[in-house]
């Protein structure tokens, strides 16, 4: 497996906290690897260190360079974007201009929005903040996959969706895949099974398992590590 992202005994703090500890784990260079794990172990602080948002030590290798000394705008530069879990939409501003404040050098990929979620060119003039949280989580994923990135790191785009936008929501992270690798954090387990071919297992901040995502979704590491049954999964 040829990997986008190499990690290496990373470590991150938030206020003198220990947040995550020792991690390390790679990025295919193609398709969906899935961060898993129990509420507050890690998951989202490991993505924000990736970023250089909170302190960190350790070794992070994004495309054949080290990137574990940069500023975040220069992260970003290099061609990571960051779909956060709480979505981050400029809620006084339009659709529209809460995707051209993401557009980032080049000719950017406005095509692919309509394609994904043509809701949005129907709303392109509404605030944002009188979207859906579904509509929301759209355009905060339109914002990263209309510019030409190398990786995407997407955090809980479902969490507190309807099961309908659900849908939508997996089927535009499916399609976008397939064009970008991308690490996501994602708590349903339906939607790993439908997207990742890897599976990365945090606990109390550190890497306890890494393997193929069907193998870990049909054994019993699943209630092991994150306290639910492949019953509960299918549910």
């Amino acid at each position: 497996m040829t990997a986008i992202l190499t990690v290496r005994g990373l470590h991150a703090r938030i206020a003198g906290q220990q947040v995550v500890e020792d991690v390390s784990f790679d990025v295919a260079a193609t398709g969906v690897t899935a961060l898993l794990g129990r509420n507050g172990v890690g998951k989202s602080s490991t993505i924000k260190a990736l970023l250089g948002l909170y302190e960190r030590t350790g070794e992070i290798t994004f495309d054949g360079e080290r990137i574990d000394r940069l500023m975040t705008h220069r992260v970003v530069q290099r061609g990571i974007a960051y779909v956060p879990e709480d979505r981050e939409v400029f809620g006084q501003l339009t659709v529209e201009e809460n995707l051209r404040l993401a557009e980032r050098g080049g000719a950017p990929n406005r095509a692919i929005v309509g394609d994904l979620f043509p809701e949005l060119i129907q709303r392109a003039k509404q605030q944002a903040g009188t979207l859906s949280g579904g509509q929301q989580q759209m355009v905060s994923l339109s914002r990263a996959l209309m510019n030409d990135n190398k990786l995407l790191l997407v955090d809980e785009p479902t969490k507190g969706l309807a099961p309908l936008i659900v849908g939508t929501v997996t089927k535009a992270l499916e399609a976008a895949a397939e064009r970008t690798p991308m690490l996501l954090v994602e708590q349903n387990l339906q939607v790993v099974r439908a997207l990742a071919h890897t599976v990365i297992v945090l606990s109390g901040g550190r890497v306890v398992h890494t393997g193929p995502a069907a193998e870990f979704l049909d054994s019993d590491l699943v209630h092991r590590h994150l306290g639910v049954s492949t019953d509960q999964e299918a549910a």
